[in-house]
């Protein structure tokens, strides 16, 4: 038989190391081992202040309240021991790299927590509840998708290359070992970065990013190669100091708020990271639905009846997603679209949540 009764010397050094910890320091510690050096740790972190700084500013921006976080707290451990500390009910949303990294990120989040954020979604004031219904769902994976749309683009101006995500998938787990290992995605050993999240007086709670070893390694890799040159090695300590105040990172939508400490403008600084980043934006004039006989018979000078009033605003699309409505004008040689209005929070979740062109 093999020697797995036996403890490895990579275990008898995490025991070693967690010896003296508090109970809650010791059940991250003894997780942790040689995965990650300290030095991608700190790059981590950085990443961490960076790209949930800008999700944070989104959220700030749809829900229309002041949204703060910490600096964040980074460890290594196994998907079954990060499991075991998660109280239920809670929630998982997973984002898949398309483009320019590998692998999967999770936020999870208690749905008690993630209550608050979809009544505030949908008009509400913020109440609190142990279960979420189909649109609490729908608002919450519409405000997942533009806090982490948000994060990666603040990580393509970082490692100055594309980073495309696919659309969130938002999973529940309502009973103790629901969830399995495999529903988390991603390999052991597993890296956690932990943030204090707080939506003004409404919301305080913990959020946590969750990556395999591997990405936490490329992603390190990455930040040195952007501020260390192509050979990615780095010449001295990051250090917290150095690059963003060690208190918290404060996100806050800029009309709200008028300049009132330096933490401000660190964060407006980290949102002129993503303002030159290009978005899709489509104007839907209107739809129809036709048999496939018809469509097949289409030809020069056919004419499609669409479900849309000559004088009805047509939809305007940012990355796919609802943001206004407008008329269609001229400019010059070409045609434009005046905006006339700008959809609300709840409107956008009808428009997420109404049934798909198929």
């Amino acid at each position: 038989m093999k020697d797995e009764h036996f403890l490895s010397q990579e275990e008898i050094d995490a025991l070693l190391k967690g010896a003296g910890t508090s109970p809650d320091e010791g059940s991250k510690t003894a997780g942790e081992g040689p995965d990650l050096t300290e030095e991608e740790k700190d790059a981590l972190g950085e990443i961490g202040n960076i790209a949930m700084g800008a999700a944070a500013t989104a959220l700030s921006e749809i829900l229309g309240r002041r949204v703060t976080i910490t600096s964040p707290h980074v460890w290594v451990t196994t998907k079954e021991e990060l499991l075991r500390s998660f109280t239920v009910p809670y929630l998982i949303v997973s984002v898949s790299y398309t483009e320019g990294l590998e692998g999967t990120s999770l936020l999870v989040v208690k749905v008690e927590d993630a209550s608050v954020v979809a009544d505030l979604m949908m008009g509400g004031e913020g109440k609190r509840s142990d279960t979420l219904g189909e649109i609490e769902i729908s608002a919450v994976a519409e405000a997942m998708n533009q806090m982490m749309g948000a994060a990666a683009t603040s990580l393509a101006d970082i490692y100055h290359r594309t980073v495309g995500i696919a659309p969130p998938q938002v999973r529940i787990f309502s009973k103790e070992g629901e969830a399995t290992t495999d529903d988390l995605g991603v390999e052991d050993p597993i890296a956690v970065i932990s943030f204090r999240m707080t939506i003004e007086d409404l919301l305080d709670t913990e959020i946590m990013r969750v990556l395999s070893v591997g990405t936490a390694k490329e992603e390190a890799s990455l930040l040195w190669q952007g501020v260390y040159g192509e050979g990615g090695e780095k010449k001295e300590e990051l250090s917290p100091q150095e690059s963003f105040p060690a208190e918290e990172a404060a996100a806050t939508a800029a009309p709200a708020f008028a300049p009132t400490s330096p933490s401000l403008d660190v964060d407006r600084s980290r949102l002129e990271l993503i303002l030159d980043i290009p978005l899709k934006v489509s104007v839907v004039l209107g739809r129809t639905r036709r048999p496939i006989k018809e469509i097949l018979s289409l030809g020069p000078g056919s004419i499609l009846e669409l479900d849309a009033l000559v004088d009805e605003p047509v939809e305007i699309l940012v990355n796919g997603v609802l943001v206004a409505r407008g008329e269609v004008v001229v400019v010059e040689e070409n045609f434009g679209v005046r905006i006339t209005s700008i959809v609300t929070p709840q409107e956008r979740l009808r428009y997420l949540a109404r049934p798909r062109e198929r």
